[in-house]
């Protein structure tokens, strides 16, 4: 790699070179140029995050000969220090063979109550019940908290006559990732940015260059992130191959795990029952399923159990109940266009069967990002310039999830009828989840709540209109809204795959919508709505949206008596015995 050539210079005049004064000015030592991060990740199979910190604090520089002699220092930790699972006998005979040896691994803390010390275990090594100093314990909390990854310094001194004890020692103990965060300096820091600044920095942090994408794909590639910043949040993503559904949850955040195959257990995903040890789901921020199509159960039960969580944030085992933060998501792939999947079924018709058609488990699904939207990402589509070590970006978003702010949007907005005590749950976190991600101070007004709210209420109705495809009557109300508190304004939230925002959407309606002109009882004139369903059922005729007006009833129960006279004249597959009819009757606003 050319350094010298790909060394980034900033301009003043350029907005860029504006976003990088202010990184090196308010998060100076916290950021890294992710083109470094791409060579050398390249070739050295190391989590991110433990790359980036080494590059932060080796290549944190403009001048190309510190960068490069940074780099190679880099390399060197790198090729001489860490410790990769096949090799770890050969770094333990070196360890005896010389007496010490510096490793790079992952260390979890745990504290020996009977010994009453402190014992670390070391992931790649394969060494366990090593004790350590109660010093670095206090220093460095979240070596108790799933450990963190650090360069040890280790003796070893074999003693005949104390058999028992362990000849390994830690002598010196020094942290790669981030062993705490200032939130005040995140904090104090977001206000040199404007909200485009703040978003191109959180996506440039995360690899992806925001550039490249438009203001509509920015957000659907935040909304990745929701899972990690919110507790117990539940995200759906299904799309084409090679847009980076499963990035965010393998590569930008230790604090997440990615499931690939989606074959499991309940014993794995929650807790086993004969070592009494919580699952993934309590020890990981967010559990991730990659290719949502293979997801099976060893369990019978599992799915079940699954809703349980999903639901409330715990699930009973035996005679306990276990509760816990982590939040689900699931990426998948549509092997066919949206509009064809619309037309012949729903969209979440990848999942398993089990899955695809449960209404209950699909109910607790939060968010539906429409992964057809975002671009297949190409080379171009990742970042050369700076953004956040990704660890200090997985850190802040760990912090953030013990600030809940799905209250943010009271203030300014209440929301329409049409939502659920399950619909507003869900965009409440979402409020929260976004408004936590992009103004993380506290500092926003009117106009920025009401883009994240639309955005939120986008994203669950998505997930409505699926189930109202799947579950018929039991779903009709998806027409969501939001009213201003001040002004008493409703406004309509549409999803784009079901039709546009206008009052009369372009193009051909969705079959069985009608617009109307028509006189209100109050003597406005207004456009109308007129959605009719035919369904599975009984013959059961039902009316939303009229209240209790008496002649709009009348008409409705004379148009569908006349369908009873004259429906086989019309089409042979019109049936009142065998079919559900719902009308809805609604105000048409853009």
């Amino acid at each position: 790699m050319d350094l010298e050539n790909t060394t980034y210079t900033p301009e003043t005049d350029d907005t860029n070179g504006v976003i990088y004064k202010k990184l090196r000015k308010h998060f100076d030592g916290k950021i890294v140029r992710k083109d470094l991060t791409k060579a050398i990740k390249e070739g050295a199979n190391v989590p991110v995050y433990v790359l980036e910190f080494l590059l932060g604090q080796y290549c944190s520089s403009d001048d190309p000969q510190i960068i490069e002699d940074g780099v190679k220092h880099v390399k060197r930790i790198l090729s001489e220090n860490f410790v990769r699972p096949d090799e770890a006998q050969k770094v333990l005979s070196g360890l005896r063979e010389r007496g010490s040896y510096t490793v790079i691994d992952r260390i979890t803390v745990g504290l020996n109550i009977k010994l009453d010390r402190y014992e670390a275990d070391f992931s790649n090594l394969g060494i366990r019940y090593i004790p350590i100093s109660s010093d670095y314990v206090s220093k460095y909390d979240r070596l108790l908290c799933g450990g963190i990854w650090c360069i040890i310094g280790l003796e070893y001194e074999y003693i005949e006559e104390d058999k028992k004890s362990t000849p390994i020692r830690i002598i010196k103990l020094t942290p790669i990732q981030m062993p705490h965060i200032d939130m005040d300096e995140i904090k104090n820091g977001r206000r040199a940015f404007t909200k485009d600044e703040w978003i191109t920095v959180l996506l440039r942090s995360t690899g992806m260059e925001a550039d490249r994408f438009s203001t509509r794909e920015k957000w659907l590639q935040l909304a990745r992130l929701l899972p990690l910043i919110e507790n117990n949040f539940n995200l759906c993503e299904l799309g084409p191959r090679s847009t980076g559904k499963s990035h965010i949850y393998k590569e930008v955040s230790p604090n997440s795990i990615l499931v690939s195959g989606g074959q499991t257990t309940v014993a794995n995903l929650f807790y086993n029952m004969s070592s009494k040890q919580v699952g993934l789901v309590g020890l990981w921020d967010c559990v991730a399923f990659d290719e949502v199509a293979g997801i099976t159960f060893k369990d019978k039960d599992g799915v079940q159990i699954m809703k349980d969580y999903m639901a409330s944030g715990s699930f009973a085992r035996g005679k306990e109940e276990k509760a816990a933060s982590a939040s689900m998501v699931f990426v998948g792939n549509i092997n066919q266009s949206v509009d064809v999947l619309l037309k012949t079924s729903h969209l979440f018709e990848p999942f398993p069967e089990a899955m695809a058609y449960d209404t209950a488990f699909l109910d607790r699904m939060h968010c539906y990002i429409p992964g057809w939207e975002i671009p297949k990402y190409r080379p171009e589509s990742f970042t050369n310039d700076y953004g956040f070590i990704t660890d200090y970006l997985a850190e802040f978003l760990h912090q953030m999830r013990k600030e809940p702010l799905g209250d943010a949007s009271d203030k300014y907005y209440r929301f329409g009828s049409n939502l659920n005590q399950r619909d507003v749950i869900a965009v409440r976190k979402m409020v929260s989840g976004l408004t936590k991600l992009i103004y993380p101070n506290g500092e926003y007004n009117k106009e920025d709540i009401k883009e994240i709210l639309t955005f939120a209420l986008e994203m669950r109705r998505r997930v409505k209109e699926q189930l109202k495809k799947i579950g018929g009557m039991e779903f009709y109300d998806v027409n969501f809204s939001y009213i201003d508190n001040e002004s008493f304004e409703e406004n309509y939230v549409t999803v784009p795959e079901q039709g546009g925002g206008k009052i009369i959407p372009e193009g051909l309606t969705n079959p069985g919508n009608v617009y109307t002109i028509s006189q209100g009882k109050s003597g406005m004139i207004g456009v109308y709505r007129l959605e009719t369903q035919m369904l599975p059922g009984n013959g059961k005729f039902e009316r939303t949206g009229i209240g209790a007006d008496r002649d709009a009833k009348e008409s409705t129960n004379t148009a569908f008596n006349y369908l009873k006279v004259s429906g086989k004249t019309i089409s042979a597959s019109i049936s009142t015995t065998t079919k559900d009819y719902i009308s809805t009757i609604r105000i048409s606003t853009a």
